[in-house]
């Protein structure tokens, strides 16, 4: 088995799960298998309780794993399947070493960061990817941070393990471009590079981040001043389109040809027309269509990363551009014509989310879209605020609402969960992971899927609350997902609306450039069939 580590030096935010994932794909392109993985050096257990504009998405595994959204990149780009096993933190590595210093499985010995942190971390990457061929590990922050060196440490001295042939290290970098000066710098990748090496580790290879191309002198400099081969120093040119270019890209600049000579890997005939495909569809699409996103989350965009990829996906699939106009929940509040928010909009969509504020603005848009027959896309909160909005303004309930808004609402329509109601720790404790789903016949759901069973990924503590669906299917609504072991409601959508659907769980978790998700792919279809009838 190979092992790439992937570190990234100058700045944070550098790309290095997209680098990751596309190289990923690079390698399954040449029949290669791989497993993907990300160490994060923040002492939290895992992103669960992190807020979402500070830190972005939690993205949610099969296994119920809450996970960094570099993950969601991973499973994107590449075939991996993901579990716990493929991601870490500088919280579960000390925790794991405190239990055992509890237990006595050190003899008594001085519990130290080398060699008992740094063991616990080569345990995991070796525990990984029994089957892969390359398992490729990203380390999450910047070179130079104090909780990152246990990391930087432990791979210094598995590549000492492994050889040489079998591991390999990629420095991801940024070339900053000074307008001031007209001119890009090298010297702060320099410093990082030196940074590195201080620490022991050598990279194999230099990925260099830049807004605009690297010359040929530029590359000769880096290489002297780094210590790598020339062609080992690659380009990552800003994208202009989408992140989807980065496997073209980085395959024009022999990235994965570099990575197989260096490990002594099979060099087989790349297959990268998929992507070449992907990309020509976003550069050139046939149709252009609107959504408007209702979001409480606007500091962070990454805040709905899968959400958006899933948008993009389904839009490949519908050979579409899909313009997604940002609406802040908490103006719609306060609007007294919302006609002025939805102006040019097909279609609506309301992602996940917590808490209370917002959520009168994102019941007004649900009654909008209920009201004007406009496709309408509720995710988790989504779907509870499509309940709430229906027995308020359908049903005369007035004052409905979810016991998470309101505790003590006279009309709880969403509740907690019955076996969450004594939970008092708040990491890892929600419904979380992949649960099955039957679908109704005859219903917007089935006809999307084309399958009577689904599994799909959630993250929640409320529920519908099945006191009112009699009363609810009797007013014009069909519970057309149902989870088969709790009676639990799925999915639910409108009997007399074109496309008015609301999912309680993620379906943005398993949604991939070259198959979009079957519930997105609809719901952009049924927004061009809105935009065309309205033309």
């Amino acid at each position: 088995m190979k092992y790439i580590f992937i570190t990234g030096g100058v700045v944070s935010s550098l790309g290095k799960g997209l680098t990751s994932g596309s190289l990923g794909a690079l390698l399954e392109c040449r029949g290669l298998r791989v497993c993907m993985q990300k160490f994060d050096p923040y002492l939290n257990i895992d992103p669960g309780t992190m807020n979402p504009s500070q830190h972005g998405e939690v993205y949610v595994l099969s296994d119920g794993s809450e996970t960094d959204l570099d993950l969601g990149h991973y499973e994107r780009f590449t075939s991996s399947e993901l579990s716990k096993r493929n991601t870490l933190t500088s919280g579960q590595i000390y925790a794991s070493v405190l239990q055992k210093e509890r237990n006595g499985d050190y003899l008594g010995k001085t519990v130290q960061v080398i060699p008992h942190v740094t063991n616990e971390i080569k345990e995991r990457i070796y525990g990984s990817g029994e089957d892969a061929d390359v398992v490729i590990t990203e380390i999450g922050g910047t070179t130079g941070d104090i909780e990152g060196l246990p990391f930087l440490e432990a791979l210094r001295q598995l590549a000492l393990e492994l050889g040489h042939e079998n591991a390999l290290f990629i420095h991801v970098t940024l070339i900053p471009f000074l307008r001031a000066a007209g001119e890009l710098k090298t010297k702060p990748t320099q410093q990082s590079v030196a940074k590195l090496r201080e620490i022991g580790i050598q990279p194999d290879i230099i990925v260099c981040r830049t807004e605009i191309p690297i010359s040929d002198d530029m590359r000769q400099k880096i290489s002297l001043f780094c210590n790598v081969p020339v062609t080992s120093v690659i380009e990552e040119l800003d994208l202009k389109v989408s992140i989807y270019e980065l496997p073209y890209l980085l395959h024009s600049e022999k990235l994965d040809e570099i990575v197989c000579q260096k490990l002594q890997l099979p060099l087989h005939e790349s297959n990268i027309a998929p992507w070449e495909t992907i990309v020509e569809k976003i550069k050139f699409p046939k149709k252009t269509c609107t959504i408007g996103l209702i979001a409480k989350y606007l500091d962070v965009k990454d805040a709905y990363k899968s959400v958006y990829e899933a948008i993009a996906h389904s839009g490949i699939q519908n050979d579409c551009k899909v313009i997604v106009e940002v609406i802040d929940a908490e103006e719609l509040e306060l609007a007294d014509d919302l006609g002025e928010f939805f102006e040019g909009i097909s279609g609506i969509l309301l992602p996940g989310g917590f808490g209370i504020r917002g959520v009168e603005g994102k019941i007004r848009a649900a009654q909008f879209a209920r009201e004007h027959h406009i496709p309408y896309f509720g995710i988790c909160l989504g779907m509870q605020i499509a309940a709430i909005e229906f027995a308020r303004n359908v049903l005369g309930y007035t004052d409905a609402n979810s016991t998470e808004m309101v505790p003590e609402t006279t009309y709880p329509v969403i509740r907690m969960m019955f076996d969450q109601r004594h939970v008092t720790q708040k990491g890892g404790t929600m419904r979380l992971g992949s649960y099955p789903c039957k679908l109704i016949e005859n219903t917007k759901a089935i006809a999307a899927y084309q399958a009577n069973y689904v599994n799909e990924r959630h993250r929640h503590r409320y529920e519908f609350n099945n006191d009112y669906r009699d009363e609810f299917e009797s007013h014009g609504v069909v519970f057309s997902g149902i989870n088969p072991e709790h009676n639990l409601v799925e999915i639910l959508e409108l009997r007399d609306h074109p496309w008015f659907v609301g999912v309680q769980f993620h379906p943005e978790f398993q949604s991939k450039p070259r198959r979009a998700h079957p519930l997105f792919a609809d719901f952009i279809a049924h927004v061009l069939e809105y935009q065309s009838s309205r033309a």
